[in-house]
């Protein structure tokens, strides 16, 4: 017999956004773990908000928005509230309920910066890190040192000479085009306007340079945990440097 195709919503649901999830879905582990430092940072959110006014947005549930974002590349916070509204497994895992309004991507930019500048991420690293030497995961026999290129928010056009001589524009003024063609730049003779610790580097042959800086992470090789992480100039000893 052919089912009826109805669009209609239902009035009422019963199922729970956990039964959603499947059991060994791998996201189950990672809550709990995370949940645990959280829990551990409790006197570290206490020092940071104050004891009158309106209530914020929890941190614990920015920080496990903030995992999200990571662990599923979302490439903005205005893209990760708009799947809060309707992914259900993000729901589950950040903490919202079925009928919760998930927060503006202005709100959670603001509220984001707030965790950024009392270094919270720093410290749920340090919290989790803890979780794995409780369980014997780590080693200090088996480590290696990773180099990644970061862009940097500069463009071609922000380098300008340090004696002060602009090279040839043409174009609108607002978004001139720029001639480098004949000059040799570098760090003693140009810099960024926008960003001066910005280099221009490339770690491939052949392709162009771009205004970056290197991330480095320390891995365990043995169980593959990253256990320290750290930003530098772009430079081309900075992988080296960074390991030692």
């Amino acid at each position: 017999m052919r089912g009826a195709d109805v669009m209609q919503d239902t009035l009422f649901a019963t199922r729970s956004l956990d039964s959603y999830v499947p059991k060994k879905h791998p996201l189950r582990r990672i809550q709990e773990l995370l949940n645990r430092a959280l829990t551990r940072l409790d006197r570290t959110f206490e020092q940071m908000y104050a004891d009158r006014g309106r209530e914020s947005i929890p941190p614990e549930r920015l920080l496990r928005a903030l995992t999200l974002q990571a662990l599923y590349s979302v490439r903005s916070e205005r893209l990760l509230c708009e799947q809060l509204e309707y992914n259900m497994l993000f729901r589950w895992f950040v903490g919202l309920s079925m009928d919760s309004e998930p927060w503006d991507h202005s709100t959670f930019s603001k509220n984001r910066d707030r965790l950024i500048d009392d270094d919270v991420v720093r410290k749920l690293f340090v919290q989790v890190l803890e979780e794995a030497r409780l369980k014997q995961l780590l080693s200090k026999e088996h480590f290696s040192v990773d180099g990644t290129l970061i862009r940097a928010w500069a463009s071609h056009k922000s380098f300008q000479p340090k004696s002060g001589r602009k090279p040839p524009r043409s174009g609108p003024k607002s978004n001139p085009e720029v001639d480098f063609k004949g000059t040799k730049r570098s760090r003693d003779t140009h810099e960024s306007t926008s960003d001066p610790e910005a280099i221009e580097y490339t770690k491939s042959k052949g392709v162009a340079p771009v205004p970056a800086y290197l991330g480095h992470a320390l891995m365990e090789n043995r169980h593959g945990l990253a256990v320290d992480c750290q930003v530098t100039q772009a430079e081309g000893t900075a992988e080296r440097e960074a390991a030692l």
